[in-house]
């Protein structure tokens, strides 16, 4: 009997194990921008894109394409008013992408990385005895392969540093497995670690909130305790503390903690930032307590010129599915693993937008109150006059861009679309072409191409439509 299980147990041990290169930390990590907002700052779009492997990745590339097609003016419509991108999975590739290289950085996606194999690293087979093995160890496939694969498409070995240049605001989350929290990639969190941010790879991040259980091994980070001078934040403590907090937000606040004493964190294991948030809506909670401020995550100057703002989601969720309720038997094994996985990611993804809606529409209002009760010659020194002012003049539109908007016979084409990294061209064309008609079709944004006719920039729409661009049709 020993004999027997001895070689089942050597490949119990045989999971490619992530070993930790975060570096240590000297002073402080650096702010996730260089740059204010570009333009006259009126208008300011973020976006969440959320996983689901190639699909997600497609959907919020096509998403792209129709905020770029929506002219204002500006060489990239929309886009060039793009200030935060939040990702999760494989809506983490187009996040760092958009990231990392600004609105150029949708020219030739499609070529270089959707309709590419992913996979081509990575081990897939699932009838191979020893892949199973190496899932039930812990994961199939490490850092060297999906990762791998990224930095030789699309990022060439960027950083957290290189990140930084584009002015674009870039949320990458994952899942902190021992804290069952979100991991965000941003300086607070390292700060925690007393580990470098602007030295980790972006492909290491998005690995990390790709890393699918059972797939992938966990991307593991090693907490550098007492290699800095760190000292917790007031925010953070309050955050704890406060019982009007979140209970999210006290759970972020706990994991920080966790970090800096080392009889409870030496290593963070990191698998997909979908399981406790597929919209990456962490990222905004933090910044609206880090910077006690009403206006948080803008600037004093963004705050007083922005009208309009629009945030947007990309949910690439597929619908639910019934092929185990037709039967007694079912699901079971690794069937039954990825079952409970998807389950968690399907209900991240719905209380996640409802709770950055709410959210948003709490900072709207608090925005609002904060700006009427400037003083006219704060306002003057913030804005450069007061020419045109009113505190009231502040619309938010929050929407979000799914297959549910779609036609019954595309939607059941799209539900069909794997959760995989490699695709058939016929597949991703048919996920970009979602992404483009569900933008299309959200009232959200809808309502804010139509507002913008009150604003200024209405001028500038034109000059972009006389110059041979397109102005998107609000859909009934």
């Amino acid at each position: 009997m020993r004999r027997a299980l001895l070689p089942l147990l050597l490949l119990l041990g045989c999971a490619p194990w992530n070993q930790p290169q975060n570096q240590p930390l000297t002073g402080e990590n650096a702010p996730l921008t260089d740059t204010l907002t570009a333009g006259d700052g009126e208008l300011y779009v973020g976006l969440a894109f959320s996983g689901g492997g190639m699909r997600a990745t497609a959907f919020a590339y096509g998403m792209l394409q129709e905020l770029q097609a929506a002219q204002t003016g500006t060489p990239n419509g929309l886009l060039d008013n793009v200030h935060l991108v939040s990702g999760v999975s494989g809506g983490s590739v187009m996040a760092a992408q958009l990231g990392l290289n600004g609105p150029q950085g949708i020219t030739g996606f499609r070529e270089r990385f959707l309709i590419t194999n992913a996979e081509a690293y990575m081990t897939t087979s699932g009838f191979n005895p020893l892949t199973i093995a190496k899932g039930i160890a812990g994961g199939v496939n490490g850092r060297d392969t999906f990762g791998r694969y990224l930095d030789d498409t699309l990022y060439k070995g960027a950083t957290f540093a290189d990140l930084r240049r584009s002015g674009i605001k870039t949320w990458i989350n994952a899942t902190d497995m021992a804290n069952n929290t979100p991991f965000l990639f941003s300086p607070e969190t390292f700060d925690a670690l007393c580990s470098d941010l602007s030295k980790v790879k972006l492909s290491e991040a998005v690995a990390a909130s790709a890393a699918f259980p059972l797939v992938f091994t966990p991307i593991v980070l090693e907490a550098h305790h007492k290699q800095c001078a760190y000292k917790e934040p007031d925010w953070l403590t309050a955050a704890r503390y406060n019982p009007e907090a979140t209970a999210a937000m006290r759970a972020h606040a706990r994991a920080l903690e966790s970090y800096t004493n080392p009889d409870e964190v030496k290593f963070v294991k990191l698998l997909d930032g979908g399981i406790t948030d597929n919209f990456g809506t962490t990222g905004l909670a933090v910044e609206r307590a880090r910077a006690q401020v009403p206006y948080a995550p803008l600037t004093a100057e963004e705050a007083v010129k922005l009208k309009r703002m629009l945030f947007l989601v990309a949910n690439a969720g597929v619908d639910k599915d019934y092929d185990w309720t037709r039967k007694v038997e079912g699901p079971g094994g690794v069937n039954l693993a990825m079952s409970i996985a998807t389950s968690a990611m399907s209900a991240a993804s719905r209380s996640g937008y409802d709770s950055m809606r709410g959210e948003l529409r709490l900072w709207e209002s608090e925005l609002i109150e904060w700006r009427c009760a400037l003083p006219l010659a704060e306002v003057r020194k913030l804005r450069g006059s007061t020419q045109g002012w009113d505190c009231k003049d502040v619309k938010l539109f929050v929407g979000e861009a799914s297959f549910a908007s779609l036609p019954t016979a595309l939607r059941d084409k799209l539900d069909a679309v794997p959760t995989r990294l490699k695709l058939p061209t016929d597949q991703v064309d048919m996920v970009i072409e979602a992404g483009r008609l569900a933008t299309r079709a959200t009232p959200e944004f809808n309502g804010f191409l139509a507002s913008l006719s009150g604003n200024d920039v209405e001028t500038r729409i034109q000059d972009g439509i006389a110059a041979g661009g397109r102005r998107v049709t609000p859909v009934n």
